[in-house]
């Protein structure tokens, strides 16, 4: 049903076969059982269960600005944030928002008001990621403020589909088991040589020890076990399946397919996975496999990218 819903996409969106895309890099994975999930840290990680994957081939790196642009320049799409919404849209706000999207915006000082480090930003998007007057990202990027309809479309053009969660963190696991990390718990002492964090005190002092301050060029730290590279740090990665608040067989019913989060319950969510260029070790201690978090379908953000998988035959969740 999923592969026949994203050429639905595909067919809707005039994206046709002629349209390829240039080859991109993949890694073939084969098919395993593994722990999933973490009970050491945050309660919607857990519990811990048994989860098999098929085969499938994932994409050895994030979706970069340079693979984005081909999809569009061959196909005409325009995503989410360059469309903004109508009060009327079906799966949206329910308000007229213009064009644009969600990007960070470090606090200055520590007065209760300056605690929301999220500004709407008019004319942001993946050609403009800090906004209109902001430069263009650079090709090697991970292209980002792309919402998981976005991330379907490229998909579907490629060739591929999201991954669902357990075959993301099969991958970003890297053929460990065990691990809180996707290294050693020793190799975790050099986080700042192993993927791109915030570094420093957040939201407030990035001392960029990894390099980077932002976003970074995709494979620009070292690959996990199954040759992968950015699955954790640098942008979150969008996957196909709906947020749940665990793992919970119960709980993944309540989500259904719309997803559920019950800090904002009635708003559609998906799964993201991997953590980003914000995440901390004092805050969003989330660079790691296990780790989850619910991410509003209908906004593209400055954190958020994706990867796509490709199987014979549709996953079973």
């Amino acid at each position: 049903m999923k592969s026949k819903r994203l050429l639905l996409i595909a067919l809707a969106l005039g994206l046709h076969a002629e349209a390829a895309p240039e080859a991109l890099d993949w890694v073939a994975i084969e098919p395993s059982c593994f722990q999933m999930g973490e009970s050491r840290v945050y309660r919607e990680e857990a519990p811990r269960h048994q989860a098999c994957v098929g085969a499938y081939d994932i994409t050895r790196t994030e979706i970069t600005v340079g693979q984005f642009s081909q999809f569009v320049e061959a196909t005409g799409y325009l995503t989410r944030a360059e469309r903004g919404w109508t009060a009327s849209d079906a799966g949206g706000p329910g308000i007229d928002l213009p064009p644009g999207a969600a990007i960070f915006q470090p606090i200055e000082g520590v007065r209760p008001r300056d605690l929301n480090w999220w500004r709407w930003m008019e004319g942001a998007n993946w050609k403009a990621p800090g906004g209109p007057d902001s430069d263009a990202p650079p090709a090697d990027h991970p292209v980002t403020h792309i919402t998981r309809d976005d991330a379907m479309a490229y998909a579907a053009w490629a060739g591929g589909r999201l991954p669902t969660e357990a075959e993301w963190e099969y991958a970003a696991r890297g053929g460990l088991e065990g691990e809180l990390f996707a290294w050693t718990e020793a190799e975790n002492k050099a986080l700042k040589d192993r993927a791109n964090t915030w570094q420093g005190v957040f939201p407030v002092v990035n001392s960029a020890d990894d390099g980077f301050a932002g976003v970074s060029p995709v494979a620009t730290y070292p690959a996990n076990g199954f040759g992968l590279y950015d699955m954790i740090g640098n942008v979150w990665e969008w996957t196909a399946t709906p947020y749940a608040p665990t793992h919970s067989e119960r709980d993944r019913k309540r989500a259904g397919e719309a997803g559920l989060d019950l800090s904002q319950p009635g708003i559609s969510v998906g799964t993201i996975k991997g953590g980003s260029y914000l995440c901390a070790s004092s805050y969003c201690y989330r660079f790691r496999p296990a780790a989850r978090q619910a991410q509003d379908l209908a906004y593209g953000t400055s954190h958020v990218g994706f990867r796509i998988v490709r199987t014979a035959t549709d996953p079973v969740e």
